[in-house]
């Protein structure tokens, strides 16, 4: 055991991290410190987290365990109540899954386990959406400091880069108080970092998984480089020489008369090992391994802890996508394509945390690491009915995603004055170099020499070859000040200020290859590495080539000229002022204001070119302060009953991404995004009306009912552009969304049943949500849409239409059987969602809807001892009832799959092992 403590501690210093804390508790005389909450000033004695996973026998009410949760701003305030779940304790209505919820679901990311809290849908790639709500209302924070997304088409984080092993807890707020940034609509997710230990550990894990669609299925990738299946690239993908002088020039391709420059430009940016598309005829297994350890340490009267973990997981994904196009109202296509698609998705993380605590004083410092790579490799096959083609679309791209974060926190006692110091700084990175399109085609026309084989003439019309090079960086830095007060037995105040800025530079560089001259029709017939091959591309200007008639060029254009790349930039001075009391015994009130004042800016990089373009108007700037107040009562009717209302204004800015006219496509729907720089701020009312029972023996009961009110809401729609969906943004007049949900929890001792049952007890946890959106047009209403020369806003959009997102019904079912003397769990997630709008439909095309359906996951956890060492094993199956992911345009005659593929049934198996 000796050797293992040393081992925690020398692994400590090369990896993650957290502090201990918890919801504090007003009012109350404890003298204890543990548990809590980093970051919070103030601090009483913690209370257990909101669902118990053990109940006292003689009380019957839960048994309180320390709630690892870290909020900005203050602390999370429960009023004269000790032996009860903070959930119904706290000022705010609030939804927490702590680490052993977490663990029940078996989720391997935070966001597929935020998928089983009430109200809460995930959507894409890790998008956790709050009561049907998009990404642009949802506000995501690490220890309760802001992150920035590695992301171009999202301003929150996806939140399935988060490995549970590095989060603690996860807190979802879903009504608004004054500590939070304005920026608020369905609600705030706080993750919060693991805790420093009590004891040091070292826990090593690992497994396998695979799925009916995937694992030893054919599929497709490219070579890439020897290092791909770690997520890192070896150099290869570095920007090539030739390409790179170029950008430093300052120069225009137009400028370049240099032949030779041309020619090596070209000859960098085809490179055969990234545009040769080979089939793999057995996929391989998923794998994950991850390494966690932690110690403490007395320093002095203080203590001082480690803690740090270091993960990855590499996967592989199988889809045959189903994706139609039409530009017109009757949905009559204009192309079909089935892609043939496979990603591998390599996910690292590391965390090394410092916590000290001294006194009443204490301080951490958090570091994270994340790296998210996607391979992906494309093979369409399908029709164009505007040519009459058969065509063959070859996509690899290669998009590696990093996040760096670091944190540091102070929260100080002196006396009844808490003093709350917390700064960050975050920054994250997309690169996506060589990313490869080529278009073959087939044609049936007589003057085709080659009726019936595949060719790419490089004409730029019925076949094309494009290479894209993009780049995103973004940092982001965040202070803030709290002070906390206890005025009167009964009133606590709080006031602080937050500062933010977040800068980002986003550069897309896109080439199309084409050929001039009598490009020779036989070497249409050429795959891609040989159709741009060094050969290829001399031999029409070369010496061999001697009839003049037949001499060519292979010639480069910038599409991207005009736009190649945009400064954006977005900072944000808030300062608050927050009361919280209890003036009579039953009756608690949270309320508050806050004053943010913020300017966005989001312009093209003039200094791109020595002699820069004329400039395109693509540009926003945006110069808004606001007052937010916010306001929660919460009245306990009876011992088990209370009640909640709650009132607030907040707000929503337009993300970068909305804002930025340059393409991107997302190679999760291949659709590619456009933003609009004439977008503005969204501004909410929001209203609740709870009602909460819990009884003895660990039940409890919530329904709610919701109001909210948005002004100039910000929503995505879609036209047909170039043989392809173009998604952009636009402000709506105003949208109303309505709802209620409902929560119920019981657990039942299974003891009378029989021996085998002594120790076992039932879990029944069970949400819906009911929600319903309209937006509000009308004849004379407009919208600013940047280059569309319209802005009748009925074209973009149709009264009474739902928001997108918005899904009417959401329902999360578990069934658990756990062991109350070991680690023991069978557990059954059920999941349903109705249908949901995607995109809106310009000029009458009927809107994009998608179809999330219903969901069955099994998990099974046992613990076990392996050589005197506690261990874990997990085995799982997802998606047992197979449903497949469905996106659709439908127009009551006519359906058209818009990004459509069968997603089939996962199993998985893991072992972890704890020194």
């Amino acid at each position: 055991m000796t050797t293992a403590k040393q081992l925690a501690g020398l692994l400590l210093l090369t990896t993650g991290l957290s502090a201990p804390f918890g919801a504090c508790a007003q009012g109350t005389t404890a003298s204890t410190n543990a548990g809590v909450p980093a970051g919070v000033p103030n601090q009483q004695p913690a209370v257990q987290d909101a669902t118990a996973d053990q109940i006292d026998p003689a009380t019957g009410e839960p048994v309180p365990t320390e709630a690892d949760i870290s909020v900005p701003g203050g602390e999370i305030i429960v009023t004269g109540r000790i032996n009860r779940d903070l959930q119904r304790n706290a000022t705010q209505v609030l939804s927490i899954l702590s680490a052993e919820q977490i663990a029940r679901t078996g989720e391997g990311d935070i966001a597929g386990a935020l998928g089983r809290v009430t109200g809460l849908s995930v959507q894409g790639n890790g998008f956790v959406f709050v009561r049907g709500l998009g990404d642009r209302y949802s506000l995501a924070l690490l220890n309760g400091l802001p992150l920035p997304s590695p992301e171009p088409l999202s301003r929150v984080v996806p939140l399935d880069i988060f490995p549970t092993n590095v989060v603690a807890s996860s807190l979802v707020q879903k009504t608004y108080s004054a500590n939070y940034p304005g920026e608020f609509g369905g609600g705030v997710i706080n993750l919060t970092t693991s805790a420093v230990p009590d004891e040091s550990f070292v826990t090593v894990g690992g497994g396998i998984s695979g799925d009916t669609e995937t694992t030893g299925q054919v599929g497709y990738s490219y070579f890439g480089s020897d290092s791909d299946w770690t997520g890192f690239d070896d150099g290869s993908r570095d920007t090539p020489p030739a390409l790179q002088a170029f950008f430093d020039s300052g120069q225009q391709l137009s400028d370049v008369t240099d032949r030779g420059t041309v020619r090596d430009i070209i000859k960098d940016i085809t490179n055969p090992q990234f545009m040769t598309l080979q089939r793999l005829n057995r996929l391989p297994v998923n794998f994950s391994g991850a390494i966690t350890a932690g110690t403490g340490i007395d320093v002095g009267e203080g203590r001082l802890g480690i803690i740090a973990t270091a993960g990855i997981n590499n996967r592989w994904r199988n889809r045959l996508i189903q994706s139609d196009a039409s530009g017109s109202a009757d949905l009559q296509l204009n192309s079909s394509f089935l892609n043939y698609t496979t990603d591998n998705r390599v996910l690292v993380n590391g965390l090394l945390g410092l916590g000290f605590e001294i006194g009443e004083h204490r301080f951490r410092w958090t570091n994270l690491y994340i790296r998210d790579t996607l391979k992906q490799s494309v093979l369409g096959i399908g029709t164009n009915f505007d040519s009459g083609n058969a065509e063959v679309d070859q996509n690899t791209s290669w998009f590696e995603r990093q996040l760096i974060d670091t944190q540091f926190v102070g929260e100080m006692e002196f006396g009844d004055l808490g003093v709350d110091l917390r700064a960050g700084y975050a920054q994250t990175q997309r690169e996506a170099p060589f990313e490869y399109s080529l278009d073959y085609f087939q044609s049936p026309g007589e003057s085709n020499p080659f009726p019936g084989l595949w060719q790419n003439t490089l004409d730029g019309q019925r076949s094309d070859a494009r290479v894209v090079f993009s780049d995103l960086t973004e940092d982001n830095y965040s202070a803030g000040l709290d002070l906390s007060y206890p005025v009167l037995d009964w009133l606590t105040t709080t006031v602080g200020y937050a500062y933010t800025k977040t800068d980002r530079i986003s550069s897309r560089r896109e080439f199309r290859i084409r050929a001039n001259g009598a490009f020779p029709a036989a070497f249409s017939l050429l795959q891609p590495a040989g159709l741009l091959s060094d050969d290829v591309i001399d031999f029409g200007e070369s010496d061999a080539n001697t009839d003049p008639s037949s001499r060519y060029q292979l010639l480069l254009d910038e599409t991207t000229s005009a736009t190649p790349t945009f400064l954006a930039d977005l900072e944000v001075h808030g300062a608050y002022i927050q009361a919280r009391a209890e003036p009579v015994a039953g009756l608690t009130i949270d309320a508050g204001v806050r004053y943010e004042d913020a300017v966005q800016t989001v312009a093209p990089d003039l200094s791109v070119y020595t002699n820069p373009l004329p400039d395109s108007g693509a540009t926003t700037s945006l110069g808004n302060d606001y007052f937010l107040p916010a306001a929660t009562l919460t009245y306990e009717v009876t011992d088990g009953l209370q009640a909640r209302l709650s009132a607030s204004r907040t707000i929503a800015r337009p993300q970068f991404r909305e804002l930025i006219f340059q393409a991107y496509q997302d190679p999760e729907s291949t659709r590619v995004f456009q933003g609009n720089p004439l977008l503005t701020d969204s501004e909410l009312l929001n209203l609740e009306a709870r009602a909460e029972y819990y009884p003895a023996g660990g039940v409890r009961a919530l329904v709610a009912g919701f109001y909210k009110n948005i002004d100039r809401p910000i929503e995505a729609f879609a036209t047909y552009a170039d043989g392809r969906v173009l998604t952009s943004f636009a402000n709506a007049p105003s949208a109303e969304l309505y709802g209620a949900e409902a929560e119920f929890e019981y657990r039942y001792d299974l003891a009378d049943i029989g021996d085998f049952f002594s120790t076992k007890e039932l879990l029944v946890v069970a949400n819906y949500t009911y929600t319903q959106s309209s937006i509000s047009v009308q004849e004379g209403d407009r919208t600013a849409v940047f280059g569309y020369g319209t802005d009748d806003a009925t074209l973009f959009f149709r009264p009474d239409a739902p928001l997108t997102g918005q899904s009417d019904h959401l329902v999360n079912l578990q069934l658990g059987l756990e062991d109350s003397e070991q680690l023991q769990q069978l557990t059954f997630l059920f999941s349903y969602a109705s249908d949901r709008v995607v995109s809106r439909g310009f000029n009458q095309l009927p809107d994009i809807l998608e179809t999330p359906g219903t969901r069955l996951d099994v998990v099974f956890r046992q613990g076990l001892e392996l050589g005197g060492t506690n261990a874990e094993l997990k085995l799982e199956a997802r998606n047992i009832f197979g449903t497949d992911h469905q996106e659709f345009q439908d127009n009551g005659t006519n359906r058209i799959e818009i990004n459509s593929w069968d997603i089939g049934t996962t199993f998985g198996a893991s072992l972890s092992v704890t020194f």
